[in-house]
């Protein structure tokens, strides 16, 4: 029996902010099956707890916000990759593995940039530099 593939009607105003947030909940929710993205948090969150701990500047902790939340999107973005490259390419391809790699250096600069960050705001605090 052949399978009924309607496409779902667009819902407009309030359904659509609810339809949004709950297409955002489950993607949270599929991301947090991923270690990176566990890891990541914890570590944006331990630098947040530091710059508080040792008193930073505003603009520095907000920065610091900025720079976890697009760290955390870029996880997102490459897991999002990776479903994608394993559904169009299940056996083992050099492109599949450099859609991967790309991916994940793009997270890797991310994290270094973060990381740049918060020696900065650290050496700066203490006056250090």
């Amino acid at each position: 029996m052949a399978e009924n593939h309607r496409t779902p009607e667009k819902v407009h105003g309030m359904a659509h902010i609810f339809a949004a947030a709950s297409y955002s909940w489950f993607g949270a929710k599929r991301l947090w099956g991923e270690t990176a993205f566990r890891h990541e948090l914890l570590a944006g969150g331990l630098v947040l707890i530091l710059f508080s701990l040792i008193g930073v500047a505003t603009a520095y902790f907000m920065f610091a916000i900025l720079l976890i939340l697009l760290t955390l999107a870029l996880e997102a973005l490459n897991t999002a990759i990776e479903e994608i490259v394993n559904l169009v390419s299940p056996e083992w391809s050099l492109t599949a593995k450099h859609a991967k790699d790309l991916g994940s250096f793009a997270v890797f600069c991310m994290l270094c940039s973060n990381g740049v960050f918060a020696l900065f705001v650290i050496l700066t605090t203490f006056d250090w530099i």
